[in-house]
């Protein structure tokens, strides 16, 4: 019993003796149809994903997975002989049983156990956005008025600075800018700012930014053929968990609007593995839930498969659960009703086999058997089967950091993305029109005794207050009561200074009390 062309070999079903019954593979055909791999903790869902991730990737399939507990990275490491492994590949009657060793990117938020990935503002979108500041609906509603004024400014949005400077503006120009865009409230302005600062805090800071992420760089070959298998360090990413669900979905939905529609190829284009999938859906606004949705259904046209991995199939919404057509359910505990109604809906999603119950197996089964059903045929999913998971081919636990740095220094991505680059815009465009402004002002207050005519245009600047130098030159309407009211470049220039004093004060902070991280 072993590999074949066109298939992943996953393991062996039993019969009712224990005897081996047949191979049970899934076609690479239907890679793309997306799956389910489902368990309690400690039942071999990690395994299972290594298995899956080294067929694909012998096919020529690019993977790309998160590591949340570090064991994942011992797929870059050849397999070592060990006794649990030789008795399973015996069991499953695999042979030959060979060990090698698959061509791995490791990839981090951090910078720390893996290459830098990073997005800018701009392409994450006011929607995800909004969803990794938890926001409500009216600060979403500032958040979209925000890309809009960014984009009619033509002001880049690539950072967390970039941002904060026009959140400032629009707070200080809330009238203004409220007649032109809609209702904005200086209230939501700052909680959404207060929003920022705590992902600045979380880390956040170190994912938006430049050089961003290319999609071609997470589908790569290697020289033999074999899948370039991606590996996202989440170990640490897993402490801020609105940010790890809302950067795999960025990707998804990055991958689903940039790939062209393939139909149904002989093999999938890439494979994206998303575990502790719960993390996506926990409060998610029904807005999400339904891109999610869309993403999952129509992706698969693009080539690419989605594959959820968690440890309840409740954790997963029904309309997306009825897209994941390969399943494979490791053993889930009933000690609770919601535990119980978990067992109950894994049994049902199954196609029944007449040999056993599904509901009394699936608490049954020992570590490393689960239940498996895949699409055969025309698309059809299989009965349901009791299947020993074969052996993975790559190392059964961790890379060294030795031998991490080693394959890092290595990679085909090496020096990409591993310095930043701070090039010019909202941020630096914001203070320069904002000291032009000044400079003016200055030269209004005191003027030459022969003032030279100067009647340059501004470019094109749209924005209330950011007219051409020529409307700038213009002398002022009287205010009520002779009060005159501040202009915008000069509201801007002030909103900027409070913004780099207020990053001066924070990084003074870290000085003094040594807890705050960079």
């Amino acid at each position: 019993m072993t590999e074949q062309d066109g298939q992943i070999f996953l393991g062996a079903s039993r019969k009712p003796d224990d005897s081996i019954n047949k191979p049970e593979y899934l076609a690479l055909k239907f890679g793309n149809r997306h799956g389910l791999v489902t368990g309690a903790t400690g039942t071999g869902k990690t395994v299972t994903l290594q298995v899956l991730a080294e067929g694909f990737s012998k096919a020529g399939v690019p993977v790309f997975c998160a590591d949340i507990k570090g064991d994942l990275s011992g797929i870059a490491a050849k397999g070592e002989p060990k006794d649990f492994l030789a008795k399973r590949a015996e069991e499953v009657g695999l042979s030959p049983y060979e060990f090698e060793q698959f061509p791995v990117i490791f990839w981090d938020v951090y910078g720390e156990k893996g290459h830098r990935v990073r997005t800018t503002i701009a392409e994450m979108g006011p929607l995800l956005l909004s969803r990794l500041m938890d926001a409500s609906e009216a600060q979403e509603g500032v958040i979209n008025i925000a890309f809009k004024i960014a984009d009619q400014g033509g002001l880049p949005l690539l950072d967390l600075k970039d941002f904060q400077a026009l959140l400032n503006y629009m707070g200080e120009n809330a009238s203004e800018l409220s007649n032109q865009f809609g209702l904005i409230s200086k209230s939501s302005v700052g909680s959404i700012q207060r929003g920022l600062l705590v992902l600045e805090q979380q880390g956040a800071v170190h994912f938006f930014g430049e050089p961003a992420m290319k999609i071609s760089d997470i589908m790569r070959t290697s020289q033999n053929g074999y899948g370039q298998i991606s590996v996202l360090a989440a170990d640490k990413l897993m402490m801020n968990p609105r940010l790890y669900a809302t950067f795999l979905l960025w990707l998804l939905s990055e991958l689903f609007e940039d790939l062209p529609e393939i139909g149904d190829p002989d093999q999938p284009k890439l494979v994206f593995f998303f575990d502790e999938a719960h993390l996506l859906f926990d409060d998610a606004p029904k807005v999400l839930i339904q891109r999610v949705e869309q993403v999952v259904r129509l992706i698969r046209s693009k080539g690419v498969g989605v594959y959820f991995v968690t440890q309840n199939p409740l954790d997963v919404p029904d309309t997306v659960l009825a897209q994941l057509g390969n399943r494979v359910q490791h053993a889930l505990r009933a000690y609770t009703p919601r535990e119980q109604q978990a067992v109950k809906t894994a049994a049902d999603t199954f196609r029944p086999n007449p040999d056993f119950d599904c509901a009394t197996v699936i608490s049954n089964l020992v570590t490393g058997e689960a239940l498996v059903s895949t699409l055969e045929g025309k698309g059809a999913p299989s009965i349901v089967e009791r299947t020993l998971i074969r052996p993975p081919s790559g190392r059964v636990g961790p890379v060294t950091d030795e031998e991490r740095q080693k394959i890092i220094a290595n990679s085909p991505v090496a020096g990409l993305y591993d310095v930043d680059v701070d090039r010019e815009s909202a941020y630096e465009m914001l203070v320069a029109r904002a000291r032009k402004a000044s400079d003016q002002n200055e030269d209004k207050q005191h003027p030459p005794a022969q003032p030279a005519d100067n009647d340059n245009a501004s470019g094109g600047w749209t924005l209330p207050g950011f007219g051409s130098d020529k409307d700038n030159d213009q002398s002022k309407p009287s205010g009520r009561s002779g009060y005159q009211r501040e202009t915008i470049v000069e509201a801007a220039l002030k909103s900027v200074a409070r913004t780099v004093a207020s990053q001066v004060g924070r990084a003074l902070v870290r000085g003094i009390l040594g807890s705050l991280k960079r």
